[in-house]
């Protein structure tokens, strides 16, 4: 009888995975593997060979590397919250003391191309969003998630400060990231997504509700010499 599936045919030489990696390498290659699986599978049914499979390596250097799926998932939340991270880091160094401006490069680094790929977005949203996560979540992002949302609350309480906005500075941090979250679920599990530039004015129209002296639906503004006319930046 035959074969029920064919067998694959071989890979061209030049889509074969490299046959000797560093051990950073190859662990890098399988936390990869495991943003993409979790995408398509879920955290629930996500398998070490559905790992392997994707990485094209064997299941036992899958278990050679991390041991189990359970430190599979930890390493992978641990990579994934670092990244994001030095994403936002690297953004709020850039962006100079104004917090306007660091408000602006915080929302821009939540969109930014590297972090809201489809798969690294399923599988931020699949931790939120399994019980059985929620250990490995705090354990890897806890002290992470403290740090980004004290930061938020220092800018918004600077913007407060100076146009004496009627706000509560956590109140209004909390509005913000809570917006930027529901917008990374929309993208996700909407029927049909708006694109990502969207899912950024409308954290920028928070903005603008909160701060309205300096932020539009468009962005930035600045106050023009005359001190009566705005104009978006």
């Amino acid at each position: 009888m035959p074969p029920a599936t064919a067998p694959a045919s071989p890979l061209p030489e030049t889509e074969r995975p490299p046959r000797t990696l560093s051990r950073d390498q190859r662990r890098l290659q399988l936390i990869e593997a495991t943003i993409t699986t979790i995408a398509a599978r879920g955290l629930a049914r996500m398998t070490l060979t559905d790992v392997a499979r994707e990485a094209r390596i064997s299941h036992g250097l899958v278990l050679f590397h991390f041991g189990s799926k359970e430190n599979l998932l930890a390493e992978t939340l641990a990579f994934m919250a670092e990244e994001y991270r030095q994403n936002w880091h690297d953004a709020l160094a850039a962006a100079g003391a104004d917090p306007a401006d660091q408000l602006m490069a915080l929302i821009d680094a939540d969109f930014h191309p590297a972090i809201t790929t489809t798969a690294r977005l399923a599988a931020w949203v699949a931790f939120w969003g399994e019980a059985q996560s929620r250990p490995i979540y705090q354990q890897q992002c806890g002290d992470k998630d403290a740090a980004h949302t004290a930061v938020m609350e220092r800018i918004c309480a600077a913007l407060i400060a100076q146009r004496g906005y009627p706000l509560d500075p956590v109140r209004a941090a909390r509005i913000l990231r809570l917006v930027i979250e529901g917008t990374w679920l929309d993208l996700m599990t909407d029927a049909k997504p708006y694109q990502i530039d969207e899912a950024r004015r409308t954290v920028l129209s928070a903005a603008a509700l909160c701060f309205p002296g300096h932020f539009t639906a468009a962005g930035r503004t600045k106050a023009e010499s005359d001190g009566n006319t705005v104009k978006r930046v």
